[in-house]
This record gives structure tokens, sequence and C-alpha cells, in this order.
């Protein structure tokens, strides 16, 4: 086989795909109706992430996602781990809409709007007077200049290039071009970023009682790549926990005072966060989402006060209820059970039969089995959600590119033509939006150009 020989059979290789992609893949991969259908589903998808609770433990969805009655008749807790709904915006197929999507925009950008954009840039005059027809605005005067038209038209902020055969080209509003193409830079960033913050980001859970160090480390749902965000050279410290009531005894907020720890365990931040004021370091926020009660302090007679946990009870959605057990002899024979319902509230005790023996407040004894029993304290906990998101700054920015792109968007693109030839001056113009407003202006610079028009100078009407 000769050289030529060989250079054709492999162009003839490389034809076949490069054919294939330009006239079959690309036009699919731009086409409106498929973006608005990747658009659609990744919307639908979005949607099911937020309805269905995302990074709970098998058991939570098994509790509440029963098979028997399914949710819709089909979505059991079975289905929904498999599908992977329990974490929708780091499934393989919730990120491969996302890349598919932006790849379409990408592909529209390139083979489109760029295109469009660079057609709008060249030059392009009318020598032939035949022209002017084609356009939706046009007339033919006996009056006017170039130059004269150049001024006016300069004074309206148009573009003016003059040609060589008296003829003109002017053109505004070359943003309102750019426009689509900075919106889809701006999605594409967007989803890039959301692809970014599915990957590198991760959301944590943590019940600390108030006085406590602690670190990060009970995470319930996180991206393949988000080890470096998870805290490891600094902890936290919960300085204290409290809540505020209403008068009529409802929590009005809770609060929590949180300090920030080095290596060394010295302070580097302090802040007290409650709902909608979260605390942030480092890339990492701690919010205020839950409470609770972790503990109780006692003294029996004048015993060294002691520290004994509370767990809560499943009361079956009957409201939130905590419970310890307190010895009242040494060996552990005797005893009360101790209830709570917050922090303020009345607390109450039962003996070993299950009947009512007092209640009593935080600071407040009671005689019980003969001994003098004292609350000194009970010990909040408070309910943190931490979180690392590395995409939010990528995605504000997609946000700002999106919205400066649709107010370019709507910057009209205006064009207008002149030739002056055969004693004829020529002039028409067009334009891609607020075609109401560009017949006006039309109609203002002809009347600039030709202030007391004759009979024949109205012969070719301005038509839209």
């Amino acid at each position: 086989m000769t050289l030529e020989e060989t250079s054709l059979a492999k162009s003839s290789i490389w034809s076949a795909p490069q054919k294939f992609f330009k006239q079959e893949f690309l036009p699919v991969l731009t086409d409106l109706r498929l973006a608005i259908l990747l658009l659609l589903a990744i919307a639908l998808f979005s949607i099911t992430g937020t309805v269905i609770e995302q990074g709970q433990s098998p058991a939570f969805y098994q509790a509440n996602y029963p098979e028997d009655p399914a949710l819709f008749g089909f979505l059991s807790w079975k289905v929904l781990l498999a599908l992977g709904l329990d974490h929708v915006y780091r499934t393989w197929w919730y990120l491969s809409l996302l890349i598919l999507f932006g790849t379409s925009l990408t592909a529209c950008t390139f083979t489109r709007q760029l295109p469009a954009l660079k057609a709008s840039r060249k030059w392009k005059f009318y020598d032939k007077a035949r022209q002017f027809q084609k356009l939706a605005l046009s007339a033919e005067l006996e009056t006017g200049t170039l130059a004269e038209l150049t001024q006016i038209l300069n004074n309206r902020r148009y573009k003016v290039f003059a040609g060589e055969n008296n003829n003109l080209y002017a053109r505004k509003g070359i943003a309102g071009k750019l426009g689509p193409i900075i919106v889809h830079i701006g999605i594409v960033v967007i989803l890039a970023g959301g692809i970014w913050g599915a990957m590198t980001g991760f959301i944590g859970q943590e019940m600390v009682p108030s006085g406590e160090n602690f670190a990060v480390q009970n995470i319930v749902d996180a991206g393949p790549w988000a080890a470096p965000q998870i805290p490891k050279d600094w902890s936290m410290r919960v300085n204290r926990f409290w809540i505020d009531y209403t008068p009529s005894g409802g929590i009005d907020q809770f609060y929590s005072d949180l300090s920030v720890l080095d290596k060394q365990g010295q302070e580097v931040k302090r802040k007290t966060i409650f709902v909608n004021e979260p605390l942030r370091y480092k890339g990492v926020t701690f919010y205020q989402t839950d409470w609770g009660i972790s503990g109780i302090r006692v003294r029996l007679n004048k015993s060294p006060v002691l520290q004994l946990p509370m767990a809560k009870l499943n009361t079956n959605g009957q409201g939130r209820i905590w419970a310890t057990w307190i010895p009242t002899k040494p060996d552990l024979s005797e005893g009360v059970s101790l209830l709570a319902r917050d922090l303020q509230g009345m607390l109450l005790l039962y003996d070993t039969k299950g009947q009512l023996v007092s209640t009593l407040r935080a600071g407040m004894s009671a005689e019980v089995n003969g001994v003098t029993l004292k609350i000194v304290e009970l010990i909040g906990s408070t309910g943190l959600q931490i979180k690392a998101d590395p995409s939010v700054p990528i995605v504000y920015t997609g946000f700002a590119l999106l919205m400066i792109g649709v107010v370019m968007s709507y910057v009209s693109h205006s064009q207008i033509w002149a030739l002056q030839a055969d004693g004829r001056f020529y002039v028409g113009g067009r334009t891609n939006r607020a075609q109401v407003a560009f017949e006006q202006e039309m109609l203002d610079i002809l009347a600039q150009i030709a202030p007391q028009p004759q009979e024949k100078e109205t012969e070719k009407a301005i038509a839209s």
C-alpha cells in the first residue's frame, strides 16, 4: 500500500465518526427539546430530594417508608434505598443529568450562540438599492447625506462603520447578543458547582451536652472527596446551652454559646448561635437545629452532687419526655424514676410501683424513701447540624452571571444601513426586539434627515 493510499485509509477511518458526530449526535445534543427535557428531569429529582429526607439511617426509612402500605403503592424503603433516593444529589444518575445538561448548553453555545455573536460583529454593507427592500423598516429619500446620518447615529450611541461605496453600517446593543452566552455560562457554572459540592461536601449531626467539648465525627452524608473538609486540627466546645420561653410556657428560641478550639485547646472564635444564625469557620457551618436533656445533677442528703444521664423515651409522637432512675440507697435497692419534658417545667418523681411521689423544679427538694433529694440542675444538650459545601462560592458566581446575562438579553440589538446612490438616499434597519421603540427611533432619525419631506419622499412608506 502506497503512502497516499495509507493516508486515504486513515482519513476514511476518521471521517465516519466525525460525520456521525457533526450530522447525527451534535444536532440532537444541541436540540432545545432535549435541554428542556433534561431541565424538567433535574427539577423533578431535585424536588424528590427535597421531599424525601436525605442522609438518614436505614432504620429511619424502614420506619417512615414501610413496605405495606407502600407510599404511592410502590415507594417502600427498599425501593428508596435501591434507587439512591436517600442521597439523590450524589447518585450517579443525578450527576449524569447535570453533566449531560451542561454539555448540551456548552455545545449550543459553541455551535449557535458564538457564531451568532461573531456574525453580528461583522461589518456588513448594502451597496444596492434593492437590498433595502428586504428590511422590515426602510425609506427612500431625496435629501440627506452619510455625514449627517453618521452624526445623528453617533448621538444615539450607535457604532458607525463607513463603507467605500457611499454606504454605511451602524449597530448598537451588541450586549443583547452576548446575554444568552452569559446565561449559558452562568448555568454551566451552577451545574459545575452542584457537582463539586456533591463530591466534596458533607453533613454531620451532633447532640452535645452543655459544657462539653466535641469533634465533628457523626457524619451522616458525605461526598467521596469530602475528607479534607472534615475538621481535624480544631474542635468545638459548647460553653452553654439555654432556652428562652414564652409567657405561656412554650419555647421561644434556643441558643448555644459555641467556641472554636485549636489543637492546644485555645479559643480562636466564639459565637452564640440560634435558629437561622449559624457559626461559620474554615468553610464549616454549625446550625442550631435541635435540643434535648442529657442529664441531671442531684444531691442526696449531704452527699456530693451526682450527675446522672437522662434518656429520651419513645412516646409514639405524643411529645418529648426524658427519664432517669435515681437510687436512694447505696446498694441501689431502692430508688425513684424522674421524668422531665423541658428544662424549666415540673419534674415528676415515681416510686417503684409507678405511683407519683412528688413534683418539683430545679433547685427544689423532696423527701423520698427517707432521704432528702434535691434537684441541683438539669443539663441541656444542643442539637447541631454541621455542613460544609465548598461549592457555595461557585454557585453564587453562577447565579450572578445568570442574572447579568438575563438583564443583558433584554438589550435590543439594532442595525441600520444607509446608501447614497443615483441622487437618492436609502436608509433601513431592523432589531431583534422592542420593535415599536425601534420604529419610533427610525421615524425620529428620518425626521432629522428630512425635516420637510415631500410627497415623493414618502412614496416608500415605513412598514413594519
